[in-house]
C-alpha cells in the first residue's frame, strides 16, 4: 500500500473516531474495540490503529489500559461553549466573562471592499484590524479576525485589546450599539486556522460572519469568527405561537439563567 494511501486511511479513522466521541455517541467509559477488531472494520493495519489511537490518547480523548482495553475518557460534547443564536449580543457579554482571549495581531489597514462596504465605510477609510484566539479551560475553540472603523479603533489601544471586552472598548468610546447581522455556515481549517486552533488542516469548523451597527446604522465592527464544533455549539429556544391566524414557531424570551458553577455561559 502506498504511503499516500496509508495516510489517507488513517486521517479517515482518526476523524471517525473522534467524530464518535465527542459528539457524544460515545460516552465517558465506554469502550473501544480491540486493535485487531478496529483493524478488520475499517481495513487497515494494526500500525494505523495504533496510530490513530495513540493520536487520540495525546487529545486526552481516550486512555489505553495494557491487557484491558482502550475507554473513552473525555465529555467533549457535554460542556461545549454555548452560544444563544437569539440573543447574540448578550451572549458575546457572558462568553467574555467565562473564556479567555489572547490577541495575535493588531494593525490598521484598508479593508477588503466586501468589509468597507459592510460597515458602509468609504474605500479608501481604513479600519483597525485584531485576530484573536478565543480559549476554555486554556483549550483553543474560536479564531476571531475583527475590522473595526479607524475612527473608533484609535480609541483603545492594542494593550486595552489584549484585556479587555472590544464590546466594552466600543462603547466607551461613545459607542451606542443598535443591531447585529450574522450569518453562520460550514467551513474547513486553513493551514492558518489549523495550526492556530491545534486542530488537523481540512477539519470541519462553523464559520460566522456579524455585523455590528450602532443606532444611527453605521457599521462599527465586522467579524468573521471560526469555531471548533466539537467545543463551541449555538442553540435556540423556540416557543409555538398564534400570529394571523397561523401557528409559527419564535424565539422565546427566554428566562434568566441560574448562577451555578458547573453553568455553561456563551
Amino acid at each position: 500500500m502506498s504511503s499516500a494511501a496509508e495516510a489517507s486511511k488513517t486521517q479517515r479513522l482518526y476523524l471517525l473516531l473522534r467524530h464518535r466521541i465527542v459528539s457524544g455517541e460515545l460516552g465517558v467509559g465506554d469502550k473501544l474495540p480491540s486493535e485487531p477488531e478496529l483493524g478488520s472494520l475499517h481495513g487497515v493495519s494494526r500500525v494505523t490503529v495504533r496510530r490513530v489511537l495513540g493520536q487520540l490518547e495525546e487529545e486526552g480523548l481516550i486512555s489505553r489500559q495494557p491487557g484491558i482495553g482502550t475507554f473513552v475518557q473525555h465529555d467533549g460534547f457535554r460542556h461545549p461553549v454555548k452560544a444563544d443564536l437569539a440573543n447574540v449580543l448578550a451572549g458575546l457579554t457572558e462568553m467574555g466573562r467565562a473564556t479567555t482571549a489572547r490577541l495575535l495581531s493588531f494593525t490598521y489597514v484598508k479593508p477588503p471592499a466586501p468589509i468597507a462596504r459592510a460597515l458602509r465605510i468609504a474605500p479608501d477609510e481604513r479600519t483597525q484590524r485584531s485576530v484573536r484566539i478565543r480559549a476554555v479551560h486554556g483549550e483553543p475553540f474560536s479564531y476571531l479576525l475583527v475590522h473595526v472603523p479607524e475612527s473608533i479603533g484609535m480609541t483603545y489601544s492594542e494593550k486595552e485589546l489584549a484585556s479587555k471586552s472590544l464590546l466594552g472598548l466600543l462603547e466607551r468610546s461613545g459607542v451606542v450599539i443598535g443591531r447585529a447581522m450574522q450569518t453562520v455556515t460550514a467551513t474547513l481549517a486553513t493551514p492558518q486556522l489549523a495550526d492556530a486552533l491545534n486542530i488537523d488542516i481540512g477539519a470541519p469548523l462553523l464559520g460566522i460572519t456579524r455585523v455590528i451597527y450602532d443606532a444611527d446604522e453605521q457599521g462599527v465592527q465586522h467579524l468573521q469568527a471560526f469555531y471548533r464544533p466539537d467545543r463551541f455549539i449555538f442553540q435556540m429556544e423556540l416557543v409555538r405561537s398564534k400570529q394571523q391566524n397561523q401557528f409559527v414557531w419564535a424565539p422565546s424570551a427566554g428566562k434568566p439563567a441560574r448562577k451555578s458553577k458547573r453553568s455553561v455561559y456563551a
